[in-house]
């Protein structure tokens, strides 16, 4: 009974902990979605290693946990992005932010404040050229729609046979044109007010053509009010995406994440890590428990500051703050989902050989410079209240659940 009651008590501590910053995730995708041309994403954050490094230095100071990106990650891939740039994103942001760097610099002091982020951003950008390795059609993209027609500013276009000449289709309807004669108006779907002018001029000198001519679009007024949207309506549209759509695609492997974590925190006490000591065996297991593990970046630093005046490496420490929340059931689940195995293993490889590439170095550098990191920490400290975390946890449940949420989202 202990036992479950502690499990449920660190359920509830997670869930706490986490919901806030999925609720910030979930909020930016929306208003992303909402305000952000897809075109826009698409061109930085396309292929390229110059993507990859974008998506890095983008992914960076947003401050924004190992859930609190799932949905930010999976718009950006769905609006165009690549697999590298999206998986350089996924890195960068949960390891490293604002946030969890003041934090670093209170807790571990100024080392660790100016190392975090910058192994943190080539850890990204080292994982998203893993990435890069795959071609990017052989990326598994299940959200990604195929045109089946040519879209005009009006409708479909249909294509008219060959064998039909005298039947020309506009991009609202059907214009007849003399069979033997030349059409003297070239119909376009948004035509200016000079080439109708223009236009209706000719009409006069040629006798036997067409002599009229006509607009199918909304006028020039009606269609800069619909290009240029409400403020508070895209708003409502982002907010309105994110609380339905988006959550519905990610409560799934957050739960599941949720629950993995939660086992991990009651059943593996942390002794059992601290006697293995430091060094690449200890790290090897670092890696092993952190990666289905959920933590955040600013909530792992009082954590790895305990592993460090327990006797650990600051190395070792360093895996943890990186490893953990870089992966996750949760993410590694929405990873294989958006973009299928091959990223997914060149993924769980980036974070891991990067992670203890830098940790192995910064123990070299400390030793070789003789620093000592305990004397630069200092006490750990509540970032948010729980009542909070709480209270967000269940407006996530609320909203998860469709029959509740269509009486507040209509």
């Amino acid at each position: 009974m202990e036992q479950l009651s502690a499990l449920a008590i660190n359920f509830l501590d997670l869930s706490a902990e986490a919901s806030p910053w999925l609720l910030l995730g979930l909020l930016i995708a929306g208003l992303m979605k909402a305000w952000v041309p897809s075109k826009m994403l698409t061109k930085h954050l396309g292929s390229g290693k110059s993507a990859i490094v974008k998506a890095a230095l983008i992914g960076a100071p947003l401050p924004l946990c190992s859930c609190g990106v799932i949905p930010v990650a999976a718009e950006l891939r769905r609006s165009g992005a690549s697999a590298s740039a999206t998986s350089s994103f996924l890195v960068a942001t949960p390891e490293t932010g604002i946030d969890s760097v003041s934090v670093s610099y209170a807790l571990l002091g100024p080392i660790f404040a100016i190392y975090r982020p910058i192994a943190a951003i080539m850890s990204a950008i080292i994982t998203g050229l893993l990435v890069a390795t795959i071609k990017e059609q052989d990326v598994k993209s299940p959200h990604a729609h195929k045109l089946t027609e040519a879209a005009s500013c009006c409708g479909s276009k249909k294509t008219v046979p060959a064998e039909e000449p005298t039947v020309k289709e506009s991009c609202c309807g059907t214009k007849k044109v003399l069979s033997d004669e030349k059409p003297l108006i070239k119909e376009s779907c948004c035509s200016s007010n000079n080439e109708v002018a223009k236009a209706t001029s000719d009409t006069h000198t040629h006798s036997g053509s067409e002599k009229t001519s006509s607009s199918c679009c909304p006028s020039e007024k009606k269609s800069a009010a619909k290009d240029k949207q409400d403020f508070i309506s895209k708003t409502k549209q982002g907010v309105y995406y994110a609380s339905t759509k988006l959550i519905d695609d990610i409560i799934v492997w957050l739960l599941i994440g949720l629950v993995f974590a939660s086992l991990i925190r009651t059943f593996l006490p942390e002794e059992f890590l601290l006697s293995y000591g430091s060094g690449l065996p200890a790290m090897l297991l670092m890696i092993v428990i952190s990666i289905p593990m959920y933590i955040c970046a600013t909530a792992s630093t009082p954590i790895a500051a305990g592993f460090i005046m327990a006797g650990l490496s600051p190395g070792t420490a360093l895996v943890f703050m990186m490893a953990g929340p870089a992966t996750n059931i949760s993410t590694l689940g929405v990873i294989r989902n958006e973009m299928g195995s091959a990223v997914l293993i060149r993924y769980l490889l980036g974070v891991s050989v990067s992670a203890i590439g830098f940790a192995l170095l910064l123990d070299f550098g400390l030793e070789f410079y003789d620093i000592n990191i305990t004397e630069q920490m200092a006490h750990s400290h509540e970032m948010l209240p729980q009542w909070f975390g709480l209270g967000c946890a269940g407006l996530i449940v609320f909203l998860s659940i469709k029959p509740l949420r269509r009486l507040l989202i209509k």
